[in-house]
């Protein structure tokens, strides 16, 4: 028998609209940039730590952008409490490291299109990676985490939702 490996937010429906406390703090924006609530099961048997993204493949820069970036999260991790994302977080599980984002900081940044822009796309997505630990420097670019999280990636399980803000 096999188990699916999933990702789920209670805050955040997949396919849904996200709502504006995970709005960013930063970039003009108003929100409360909490991190929400993440769930997932059927961790695939042989993952040895789990890695976390968030990307929003429609930010109007060419090339998207990074949210959130956790990797080295044990294998056995199956929540992120809200807020976990907070810079310097201690609720995130032991060893576990948030890289750079592309607001420059370490820790969640959460939601910002530009004003009146279509609603942008959010993609959460949690990997099972094949190593203990991703030998990437703590000061590594989005651009690095994502290469070293795909290069070692056995499973990964997502969930997208939308948000924009008024014109």
């Amino acid at each position: 028998m096999t188990t699916t490996f999933t990702l789920h937010s209670p805050d955040i429906p997949a396919g849904g609209t996200i709502a504006p406390e995970f709005e960013s703090d930063m970039f003009g924006c108003g929100g409360r940039n909490e991190s929400p609530v993440l769930r997932c099961s059927g961790v695939p048997q042989g993952t040895k730590s789990l890695a976390l993204t968030v990307f929003d493949p429609d930010a109007p820069t060419g090339c998207g952008w990074w949210h959130w970036i956790v990797v080295d999260l044990p294998a056995s991790t199956t929540e992120l409490n809200a807020n976990a994302g907070t810079k310097g977080s201690t609720s995130l599980p032991a060893g576990a490291r948030q890289m750079r984002n592309d607001y420059g900081i370490f820790a969640w940044g959460g939601m910002c299109p530009p004003p009146g822009d279509k609603p942008h796309r959010y993609i959460f997505t949690v990997h099972a990676l094949s190593v203990d630990k991703l030998d990437i420097p703590d000061d590594a670019t989005a651009a690095i985490c994502g290469y070293m999280i795909n290069a070692h990636t056995i499973a990964k399980a997502s969930f997208t939702s939308t948000y924009a803000r008024a014109a």
